[in-house]
């Protein structure tokens, strides 16, 4: 699984004002006073960075916490193992269930901001039953610029955000992954499986399982950069534009597979894929 990853060219020479090592040595140096620090690890390239940096400059002293939940897809958990293995990091799969909050499971605008108080709240408990000072988790400088309700959790909760306070861009840490020899350096974005669902749909276990198998069957055939995003029993599905044509050369496989992960319908979303586009409706709305 480390080793299926779609590479594009990233150069350092464009990452914000600095050197790639003076970009690491700002990193390490918010790091280390931190002492014994338990970092929220999805298995994503900002997490992956943290969590290797942190464990360079902290060893043991570090804990890579994965929240092992419905809405994390079984492909990203079993690739947070594979990475913390990779990195040599201490690593606990930590049973959260958001589901079991009313706040979130009915979905709103702000769901993620009830996720992130589950999950934090139960990244706190471990941290004080077990001697670890803070929590980190792998917010970077662009995050800043979008609709992200969970920060206003992570922030009321303490949780300490290095890669933001290192100015680090997306662009920066994924030349700073790739300078350290992560070898998901170049990984797509990838958000929570609820995020497939339109806001006021309700979150289900149900829901969630069928746009894991599906999106996992989209990969099975070579995707990579996709969203398979729910409406019911109606699969609409976002590629990236330059592959739009290949869905339509393999449409009969996908729609055999969606069928089989309970879809009634499968749709192809002709503006391809793109992050945030249930926000959309959200946009529209205000206006």
């Amino acid at each position: 699984m480390l080793t299926d990853i779609e590479f594009v060219d990233v150069s350092t020479d464009e990452t914000t004002a600095g050197t790639i090592e003076d970009k690491l040595t700002r990193l390490q140096e918010i790091i280390r006073p931190l002492g014994r620090a338990i970092v929220a690890f999805s298995g994503g390239t900002d997490s992956t960075l943290l969590l290797k940096v942190a464990y360079d400059v902290l060893g043991d002293d570090v804990l890579g916490a994965t929240a092992a939940s419905p809405s994390l897809a079984r492909a990203d958990l079993e690739e947070t193992i594979e990475l913390a293995e990779f990195i040599g990091a201490p690593h606990r799969l930590l049973q959260t269930d958001e589901l079991e909050n009313p706040n979130y499971a009915a979905n709103p605008a702000n769901r993620c901001y009830f996720c992130r108080s589950v999950v934090h709240d139960d990244f706190r408990r471990l941290a004080n039953d077990e001697g670890y000072d803070y929590v980190l988790d792998g917010t970077n400088l662009d995050d800043l610029g979008d609709f992200r309700p969970g920060q206003t959790a992570t922030q009321e909760r303490g949780v300490r955000t290095p890669l933001k306070d290192a100015a680090l861009t997306k662009r920066d840490v994924r030349a700073l992954a790739r300078h350290l020899g992560l070898p998901n350096w170049d990984k797509p974005a990838a958000a929570c499986l609820s995020s497939r669902i339109p806001y006021g749909n309700s979150v289900t276990a149900e829901a969630l399982r069928q746009i894991d198998a599906a999106e996992a069957a989209l990969r099975d055939l070579g995707f990579r950069q996709l969203r398979v995003r729910h409406h019911d029993n109606l699969a609409r599905i976002e590629v990236s534009p330059d592959r739009l044509d290949r869905v339509l050369a393999v449409r009969e496989d996908i729609v055999r597979r969606l069928k089989q992960a309970g879809y009634t319908y499968v749709t192809l979303d002709l503006l391809g894929y793109r992050t945030g586009s249930l926000n959309e409706a959200l946009k529209e709305s205000a206006e």
